[in-house]
């Protein structure tokens, strides 16, 4: 059994998620206990099965042209976060990726940074403008 508190509305309700026989789709089917409302099993299922989230971080500004700086003197950096939920084994390669991405100025928030990264349908796009 495990336990989980479901993040999908402010209740926070205590889940607890029970597996039992392998179904059709080769998961086993998952009871769930303790939600108020049917989000909360959805999220439950969808938590322990094929757990997902939205990625923050950052990029760095590239100044005239130039590669982004790897000096002791950290760049100036635009915040970015993913469009939609990236499987969470999928982390790694995408921060790996952002960190790697340089952005020229200016930039608005709302800006594409990276389109459909990897296939999986997930833009990275700046949270805040810079100038």
């Amino acid at each position: 059994m495990r336990n989980l508190t479901c993040i999908v509305c402010p209740i926070g309700c205590f889940l607890s998620v029970e597996e039992g026989e392998l179904g059709g789709d080769g998961f086993p089917v998952l009871s769930v206990t303790g939600n108020r409302c049917p989000r909360g099993a959805v999220y439950a299922q969808e938590e322990i099965r094929s757990p997902k989230r939205v990625v923050t971080a950052t990029c760095a500004v590239i100044e005239d042209g130039a590669a982004p700086d790897r000096s002791e003197y950290a760049p100036r950096r635009v915040p970015v976060k993913t469009s939609g939920p990236c499987p969470r084994e999928k982390i790694d390669g995408l921060l790996k990726e952002i960190y790697r991405t340089g952005v020229k100025l200016p930039v608005k928030a709302g800006d594409t940074i990276l389109s459909n990264w990897g296939g999986q349908g997930i833009d990275v796009v700046a949270v805040r403008s810079l100038g």
